[in-house]
């Protein structure tokens, strides 16, 4: 754009959406989940905190984490969680796993002209015992995976879940005899997300990972780096 002098005139650039980083990732195996999400809030090549969470325990048997924008995570869980306290009071039961995924598909659908800055994934176990992981687009489109990864460090680690859970171009193992362990599970997230936190700036602090089973869920805490 030129003004009556000749001049160019810049148009000014702005957006109401930004993206804070961070990574999120969730296996699924025969009778357990296991998900997890980093700590860090980045803008820029600035840390605004080392201790947000990205997680949210719905139900005993069901979590979610996010990755994104951090206003928009805050809002979309705190919606999630009052949904879900609601259909608990109603129904005197919690919400089953399937219903917690069909209930972020709709909220997230429901905001698809201004939709929420949320890359999801959702695990737990279903109505049979079974683990289940549900990843999202940002408006809500939903598919149910054996293992997800979303964020920053994403593209670090979708290629060690494709070639340890999926046995993507593995020739030394046949996947019929494959099973996987609960505990290679928990050690799989742990490598995976640590090793995104060595290449990818954005990942890092603390990993905030979750165990789910038939008996509930169980919770941990470990550092990353902290540069």
């Amino acid at each position: 754009m030129e003004t009556y002098l000749g001049e160019k005139q810049q148009a000014s650039q702005w957006s109401p959406y930004i993206n804070n980083g961070g990574s999120c990732l969730a296996v699924a195996g025969e009778d357990f989940a296991v998900i997890a999400s980093d700590t860090r809030m980045s803008l820029g090549y600035s840390i605004k905190t080392r201790y947000s969470t990205k997680y949210l325990k719905i139900t005993e048997k069901c979590s979610i984490v996010s990755s994104g924008m951090q206003a928009d995570i805050f809002t979309l869980h705190k919606v999630l969680k009052s949904r879900a306290q609601i259909y608990e009071q109603k129904h005197g039961k919690p919400m089953s796993t399937d219903a917690v995924a069909k209930l972020v598909s709709r909220l997230l659908y429901y905001r698809r002209f201004f939709p929420y800055y949320t890359f999801n994934i959702v695990a737990g176990i279903d109505d049979e015992g079974v683990g289940c992981v549900f990843s999202y687009d940002a408006i809500g489109t939903l598919e149910r995976v054996k293992y997800s990864a979303s964020g920053s460090g994403s593209s670090l680690i979708e290629p060690v879940l494709d070639n340890q859970v999926a046995l993507k171009n593995r020739n030394d193992i046949k996947k019929e005899d494959y099973k996987l362990t609960k505990e290679n599970a928990i050690d799989l997230v742990k490598d995976a997300i640590t090793s995104a936190g060595e290449r990818d700036i954005y990942t890092g602090d603390f990993v905030e990972i979750s165990i789910i089973d038939i008996n509930g869920t169980h919770e941990d805490k470990f550092e990353l780096r902290f540069d």
